[in-house]
């Protein structure tokens, strides 16, 4: 685990471009305290508007969000409708927060599969903030990171590209996070230690941050320590120490 007992000051550089975060423990939160799953999502929620702020604030250019995975429809019906009542709530409610704070919006993930009511709101705010420059917040919704390995892989087929002309930049141009760099950053809170079908082809090189924290109380300050942590590594990229030494 990478927990400090003391948060360490952000650094103004270093701050990476691209974080992504698995929120994990919204159900276990709700349970600890006596109350209905349900609660925990809408907790959630409160944590995530509080960390996107944050993150836009200290300069991360792209946070991607892992909001609900393909996995996810398995769940209990009334669950999944809140999680999406709670989408649709947010994407209202948050619209004029994002433009003031030049928040683009991009799904990852397929939509055509989402609640209508879910998806004409998600089309509408990324009509809105198309424009938006300072930073992106990507929603992984209805997301597999396997599936969108296979997507591209068909796209890439269809297109008649093989051989030679099938290079790593082809492959990654036909990915949601085409025109985005890899994620540097992948935290998971909850004490999970594994990716969920998450990023998969992007996290070859990122960093990774796992926490005690239950999502539903990942504030501010947790972020910051996560991030503290993070600039405190030398990122190889599979070179030894020498050779990252003999490129500066």
């Amino acid at each position: 685990m990478n927990e400090t007992s003391d948060a360490t000051p952000v650094a103004v550089g270093g701050v990476p471009q691209h974080v992504a975060i698995i929120m994990d423990g919204n159900g276990r939160w709700a349970t600890s305290r006596g109350l209905q799953r349900n609660e925990g999502h809408r907790a959630g929620t409160r944590t995530a508007k509080a960390v996107v702020t944050r993150c836009r604030e200290l300069g991360v250019a792209h946070l991607t969000l892992y909001t609900f995975s393909r996995e996810n429809w398995s769940r209990p019906r009334d669950e999944v409708a809140l999680i999406f009542d709670l989408l649709v709530d947010y994407l209202n409610g948050e619209l004029k927060n994002l433009l003031d704070q030049d928040i683009r919006l991009k799904v990852f993930g397929e939509m055509d599969d989402l609640p209508f009511v879910a998806r004409q709101a998600l089309l509408r705010v990324i009509q809105k903030t198309a424009g938006c420059t300072t930073m992106t917040l990507n929603l992984a919704l209805n997301y597999s990171g396997r599936e969108e390995i296979l997507r591209a892989a068909r796209a890439l087929s269809a297109k008649g590209i093989q051989g030679q002309a099938l290079s790593e930049e082809a492959f990654a141009a036909e990915l949601y996070t085409a025109g985005q760099p890899d994620p540097d950053l992948i935290i998971r809170t909850s004490g999970e230690l594994r990716l969920s079908n998450y990023l998969l082809f992007q996290a070859a090189y990122s960093e990774f941050y796992f926490t005690e924290t239950l999502w539903p109380d990942f504030g501010p300050e947790e972020l910051e320590r996560a991030l503290a942590d993070y600039q405190g590594r030398q990122r190889r990229f599979g070179k030894t120490g020498a050779q990252l030494e003999a490129d500066t």
